[in-house]
């Protein structure tokens, strides 16, 4: 299982950028998709998920600038973000999970957990 995150780069702020985390491997329509960042210094943190029912839920500091969707046909996960901030600079990554879950050294692990090998946005002031 690859997941391949693309579509990152440098934007001026209050831009826009797409990006996508396409999956290889089994059909991954019953899993959990999302996408997480990390900016220097900092502690990874969600941003994003959308339940495999397409549920969807956003991190407060998103909230209204950035929509999570996907394709099941592609195994594709879109990020599109707009009016980006100076404080959205961070790598991105995307994660898929399904299965068990259990915490494990401080996080919520999932019996089948894929993660990307993250794209880095850097947004300009």
């Amino acid at each position: 299982v690859q997941l391949q995150a693309s579509g990152g780069g440098l934007v001026q702020a209050g831009g826009s950028l797409t990006l996508s985390c396409a999956a290889s491997g089994s059909p991954f329509g019953s899993y959990t998709k999302s996408w997480y960042r990390q900016a220097p210094g900092k502690q990874r943190e969600l941003v994003a998920i959308i339940s495999s029912i397409g549920n969807t839920n956003y991190a407060n500091s998103v909230k209204g600038r950035v929509t999570i969707s996907r394709d099941n046909a592609k195994n594709t996960v879109y990020l599109q973000m707009s009016s980006l901030k100076p404080e959205d600079t961070a790598v991105y990554y995307c994660r898929y999970y399904s299965g068990l879950s259990y915490y494990q050294n401080g996080a919520n692990r999932y019996q089948y957990d894929y993660w990307g090998q993250g794209t880095q946005v850097t947004v300009s002031s």
